[in-house]
């Protein structure tokens, strides 16, 4: 059994996908001109790594987490090369968690800086209805990529790869392969991450990048959230004391990235009695006042978050 050397040892670090809810818009809080999630070395003096995480978010962000769960262990080679810890040779797990909160505003220009999600997966966005990215720009290059194989075998795995992936661009679609993908694209070399001196990308069109695999690990926590949307009320975590129904569905939608059927979704809160009125009326709503309502918690400790299904649009 090889031993690792001085120059091999692993480095053990902690990378936060940090999300909040501005303006019916999903934001992830980034450092470095949005370069970057926050990330820091795990300490021997922390208790835990969940301890460490928030210890030191909410030291650099002035963030306080509420909800909080780990996602996966990342491992990039590259990372000490592009100014990392400043390691030779070093490679460096990053162990990723999942942390939602509700916006601070940022207290200087060095601050951490909220950015909305999109910017970095602008094909996720289908709230509107189809994302003429896919169809227009995305699927065509992808199918070109795939062409280009000389394996038949090779070709076939990668078609129907696109297939499951992004659909036709249209209607199928499935929200919940973020992770998915960003890979195939990365794969294919159509995102910036993947560039190298023999051709370029075009970065606005695929998506903000950014350094070592924080757009990876970005995209690995909107999966896990928009599938944990569909059977745990955690989206609650997110929202202000009291809101109006119609606020919880624009909520949800920006995160899933896709329409709900307006009806069955109040249809769906009713049956579940996940909220309770508290009487007051909204007075910042166009129109008719909407009645305000706050988040039983004592219903969702009850039913230990039962399963909730929202009916998402697949129209």
């Amino acid at each position: 059994m090889k031993l690792p050397s001085a120059t091999s040892a692993i480095t053990i670090e902690l990378t936060a996908v940090l999300v909040a809810l501005t303006a019916d818009e999903p934001q992830v809080l980034t450092l470095e001109d949005g370069a970057l999630l926050p990330s820091g070395p795990f300490e021997s003096d922390h208790p835990t790594l969940q301890t460490g995480l928030r210890a030191w978010v909410e030291q650099q962000t002035h963030h306080p987490l509420g909800y909080v769960e780990q996602l996966y262990t990342f491992a990039d080679r590259n990372r000490a090369a592009e100014g990392g810890h400043g390691l030779d040779q070093r490679r460096v797990v990053s162990i990723s968690y999942l942390g939602l909160t509700r916006e601070r505003l940022s207290r200087g220009p060095r601050d951490p800086e909220w950015r909305n999600w999109y910017r970095y997966f602008p094909w996720e966005d289908w709230r509107a209805g189809t994302a003429p990215l896919v169809a227009r720009e995305i699927l065509p290059r992808l199918r070109k990529w795939s062409d280009a194989s000389g394996d038949s075998a090779l070709k076939r795995d990668r078609r129907q790869r696109i297939e499951i992936n992004f659909g036709d661009g249209k209607k199928q679609w499935n929200e919940d392969l973020v992770l998915q993908r960003y890979e195939l694209l990365y794969e294919a070399g159509l995102v910036p991450e993947a560039a190298t001196g023999r051709h370029q990308v075009d970065a606005p069109l695929f998506g903000m990048m950014m350094r070592h695999d924080h757009r990876r690990i970005l995209a690995t926590g909107i999966a896990r959230l928009r599938t944990k949307i569909k059977y745990r009320p955690v989206v609650f975590e997110l929202m202000p004391e009291a809101f109006t129904l119609l606020q919880l569905q624009r909520a949800v939608e920006a995160l899933a990235g896709r329409p709900l059927h307006k009806q069955n979704f109040r249809r769906l809160i009713d049956q579940q009695g996940l909220v309770e009125e508290t009487g007051a009326i909204s007075a910042h709503t166009a129109g008719r006042p909407a009645k305000l309502y706050r988040f039983s918690r004592q219903v969702v400790l009850e039913r230990a978050f039962g399963g909730t299904k929202l009916p998402l649009s697949r129209s």
